[in-house]
């Protein structure tokens, strides 16, 4: 008798660029589908990934309420009042005084969901396990609105480093069944602030597959840029990335006389400060930005070094990418780093500062057998995660 399938639901605010929705994009790539009923609940339909989600899963219809908290308080009003609404009106109005009151974005987004969930339906499907795939609200839905056997959330960074308020999070944790982190330092710290909850710590790597890389970055790079060795970033515009510090180091580099083209894939709410910033430094023609590439993986390829100047992360997905393409890697020592880059063996690590970036540049730049020697040390690793997704079986 042919074994019945699982039903999982896999829950996600948006396909919008970033790490966590490559990882998810990876994972949904390799689950068996003889085995598993796969449904993806997002809370609007939009992103850059949404068109490379697999065609065996099954995309719910976005979570309605949820669209009335990420628009304008009056134009949400609006179509409450039309729609007959009032719970909506009531809390959005709530809603709009957190937004202007709690300055923290992650604290902001905890304290919100309470409005959003009095306004969001519960799901009419029973699963066999919901996994909610990022940490705060997605988490907070699939502990409150779904039905399943097994609960799992994701967290892919640093808790810590996201001030985020663990006395709202800890009646949550204390609901899910294993709780999935990407590195040791994460789940280290998770442990620390939730000593209660330590047996539901799991640590499972972003999925990552070098022949599926490896081919995508075959693809040409069809922009012409400036002269000089090419610095390529890649990530949403945000303070946690640290793309400040790069700017006021490449501006020691260029008075140091060393030329060199910085390209920058991501968007996000720091481009015009940013830009800004590009202007004052005099290095509006030794920067580019190219926006959100649906792949990326030419202009690593393309690049003569990759830089990472976050201020915190988990285990960064795009530099296991570039790794994996074989580029020198320069990244700050945030707290994950060392789960990742072994200084001048796989990669090159600074201090947190303008000067120390500025000098592991020109370093790298300047000295072709250390790129050479970065290179030829990544291309003898493995670095394929596939096998990752076991830990996700035997989780359900």
């Amino acid at each position: 008798m042919a074994q019945l399938k699982k039903n999982l639901l896999f829950v996600m605010s948006n396909l919008r660029c970033g790490g966590a929705e490559k990882s998810l994009i990876s994972l949904l790539e390799t689950i068996d589908y003889t085995k598993y009923n796969v449904d993806l609940q997002l809370f609007s339909l939009e992103g850059l990934f949404l068109k490379q989600v697999p065609k065996s899963v099954v995309i719910l219809p976005e979570v309605e309420a949820y669209n009335y908290f990420d628009r304008s308080l009056g134009s949400a009003l609006k179509q409450a009042f039309t729609k007959g609404r009032w719970d909506i009106i009531f809390n959005r109005i709530i809603a709009g005084y957190i937004f202007k009151t709690e300055k923290n974005p992650s604290r902001c987004e905890q304290r919100v969901w309470k409005c959003i969930s009095k306004c969001v339906k519960k799901s009419s499907k029973k699963y066999d396990a919901v996994l909610g795939f990022l940490e705060k609200s997605p988490v907070y839905y699939a502990i409150e609105k779904v039905d399943a056997v097994k609960k799992i959330g994701f967290i892919h960074n640093d808790y810590e480093k996201l001030e985020m308020d663990k006395n709202i999070d800890l009646p949550y944790f204390e609901k899910l069944d294993s709780i999935v982190t990407d590195s040791k330092e994460c789940k280290e710290v998770l442990v620390q602030n939730f000593p209660s909850c330590k047996e539901k710590f799991k640590i499972i790597f972003n999925i990552v597959s070098p022949t599926l890389i490896h081919k995508l970055a075959e693809e040409p790079v069809l922009e012409q840029f400036q002269d000089g060795l090419k610095i390529v970033s890649i990530g949403r515009l945000e303070n946690q990335k640290g793309y400040d510090f790069a700017v006021d180091a490449l501006k020691i580099v260029k008075e140091k006389g060393v030329d060199f083209h910085w390209i920058i894939l991501g968007e996000g709410v720091e481009k015009p400060k940013l830009l800004q910033q590009i202007a004052k430094n005099n290095l509006v023609e030794n920067v580019t930005f190219v926006g959100i590439k649906e792949n990326h993986y030419p202009y690593l390829k393309y690049a003569d070094i990759f830089m990472q100047t976050s201020r915190f992360e988990g285990k960064s997905i795009a530099i296991d990418e570039a790794k994996i393409v074989g580029k020198p890697i320069l990244v700050t020592n945030f707290s994950t780093v060392n789960d990742q880059i072994t200084h001048k063996e796989t990669g090159y690590i600074t201090e947190m500062n303008p000067e120390a970036i500025a000098k592991g540049v020109i370093e790298l730049l300047q000295n072709e057998n250390l790129r050479e020697l970065l290179s030829k040390n990544l291309s003898q690793m493995h670095l394929g995660t596939e096998s990752e997704i076991e830990k996700i079986y035997e989780l359900l």
